[in-house]
């Protein structure tokens, strides 16, 4: 608990770092920092491949989304089929590379890149779709540092995430086995002594008594229960 604590603490003071001296720097990071942020520490924490592996897939993810814009720039039209063909080029161009790698470079790494790219630049894009090639560059400057930030706060806690899920794993396993192997209460049942096993079948909760016949070998057997009072 206490490294996710200092990780949070270190993601907090670099995102507002990232705020105040935006101007400083030279960079627009104010609108871009939290969700650049939240986004870089999301691909830092999961724990699926090397953090090279995820770093790369987020930045081609981040690279088609910036291909997409290029086009809707270029050569496709300022409308709803435009936009869509778009969306479709660029998750199209994550699938194909994610399957060429066989899930080495994640899919899921290449959608958060994506998703960093739309989110900070579809509307300064729609503000100015001329102004493409200087928008474009000054707003993935802004996230991608923001990004980085994040991804520098917690990419260390992902082995620890890993184990901890693996820890979770290996007790759950264990209650089920022990679930698995508890008697039934039938199992139960017929593992009574015969005359206990006679006295639960045939003799109701009421406590009335029954006489069991027909068992070869065995005296008629009266329950010895009291009837209830009226």
């Amino acid at each position: 608990m206490r490294r996710y604590i200092v990780a949070g603490l270190v993601l907090a003071v670099l995102t507002t770092l990232l705020v105040v001296l935006s101007d400083a720097l030279g960079l627009d990071t104010e609108g871009v920092a939290l969700l650049g942020g939240a986004l870089g520490g999301a691909l830092g924490l999961v724990p699926d491949r090397s953090p090279v592996q995820r770093a790369g897939a987020f930045v081609i993810g981040f690279l088609a989304a910036w291909l997409g814009y290029a086009l809707r720039a270029a050569v496709l039209p300022d409308a709803t089929a435009g936009r869509a063909l778009a969306v479709l080029v660029v998750l199209l161009v994550c699938l194909a590379i994610g399957a060429a790698t066989r899930g080495r470079l994640p899919l899921w790494a290449m959608l958060l890149g994506t998703a960093a790219m739309a989110g900070a630049y579809e509307t300064t894009y729609a503000a100015d779709p001329t102004a493409f090639l200087t928008s474009s560059a000054a707003t993935a400057t802004s996230i991608l540092v923001a990004a980085g930030a994040g991804f520098v706060a917690t990419s260390l806690l992902g082995p620890q995430v890993e184990h901890e899920r693996e820890v979770e794993r290996a007790h759950a396993q264990q209650d089920d086995a022990r679930q698995d192997d508890a008697p039934t209460d039938v199992e139960l049942i017929d593992a009574l002594p015969q005359g206990a096993h006679a006295m639960t079948a045939e003799t109701p909760a009421n406590g009335t008594p029954r006489v069991e016949r027909n068992r070869e070998g065995v005296a008629p057997y009266l329950s010895l229960q009291p009837r209830p009072e009226a």
